[in-house]
């Protein structure tokens, strides 16, 4: 259990977990049949159109400082195919008891310094936060390769689906975490929604920015948590009429989801190193975000 001072520090808690890590694992139950991959290798090929002319800077927006301090760590919290994978886990310096937490997944550039600063807002919020990495180490600095480390992930879902099993598990029995949501942007959209569809019973949230989603009811029937999905009117990438099927799905399963179609703005307009950045609208956006988290991670009763 993770508390400040006295306590379990996050380096001794990275120590421990890196000499217990190698725990079997669940079999793969996600995302690796024919028709799936067919349809991620389609939206790689839309991502690469939609972020051929963006940077992999580091957000501004991103480094907004938040209003608690926070105490950051890189930790190993997977084994992947005997490769131990490190994710940036942060904490509100203030924490005595363990918070909720969240599963935060980066977007097609991989886990940078943006996405990272992005985890260290969220954490000020009070929440602990691990950031994962589903490229094994690597960020993309070209579209080009951005584009070969999703499709990678996109041949090798169970690699993904094993990644954010033990993610999870990580921050509920190592971190101590009484709740535990997902959080992700584009390519980690649609992975914040496969986390969700791995743990129907277990996660309490998910947050969907522009990610890849789908109407299969199948998929979608086991899922509990609650899902917040933020989508751009004008995004080729993610188009509209695929958010209706994914929001008309939900519906007919009468699932707990809010789906939020913002005029005006295309894919990655939360992201100010992209071209279709729009600070007003992002803000928008991020004020939800909190609201729907404070609402079903923060307030939720154990």
């Amino acid at each position: 259990m993770i508390k400040q001072q006295g306590l379990c520090s996050v380096r001794a808690i990275g120590s421990i977990f890196a000499l217990t890590i190698l725990v079997a694992c669940e079999p793969n139950t996600q995302g690796g049949d024919g028709a799936d991959k067919a349809a991620g290798r389609a939206h790689v090929d839309a991502m690469s159109r939609e972020h051929a002319n963006d940077s992999s800077d580091p957000s501004g927006a991103a480094g907004v400082p938040g209003e608690r301090a926070v105490v950051a760590e890189t930790l190993p919290y997977a084994e992947v195919d005997e490769q131990l994978i490190y994710g940036h886990f942060v904490f509100p310096a203030d924490m005595v008891e363990p918070l909720p937490a969240l599963i935060v997944v980066h977007e097609w550039w991989g886990l940078n310094d943006g996405v990272r600063a992005m985890a260290d807002r969220v954490a000020a919020e009070g929440y602990i936060v691990l950031a994962i990495d589903l490229f094994d180490g690597n960020a993309a600095i070209t579209s080009a390769d951005a584009r070969g480390l999703m499709l990678d992930v996109v041949e090798h879902p169970e690699n993904a689906n094993d990644n954010i099993r033990q993610a999870y598990r990580f921050l509920k029995e190592t971190a101590g975490a009484p709740r535990v949501g997902a959080l992700g942007w584009c390519f980690g959209g649609g992975w914040s929604l496969n986390t969700a569809m791995l743990f129907p019973d277990d996660l309490d949230a998910a947050v969907i920015y522009y990610g890849q989603v789908t109407d299969d009811e199948d998929q979608l029937r086991p899922i509990t948590a609650p899902i917040l999905g933020i989508f751009a009117a004008d995004d080729r990438g993610i188009r509209v009429e695929s958010v209706r099927a994914f929001e008309k799905a939900l519906e007919n399963l009468r699932k707990e989801y809010e789906i939020e179609i913002y005029p005006g703005v295309g894919h990655a307009f939360a992201n100010p190193t992209g071209n279709n950045y729009n600070a007003k609208v992002a803000e928008r956006a991020w004020d939800r975000t909190l609201e729907f988290l404070d609402q079903h991670l923060a307030r939720s009763s154990e």
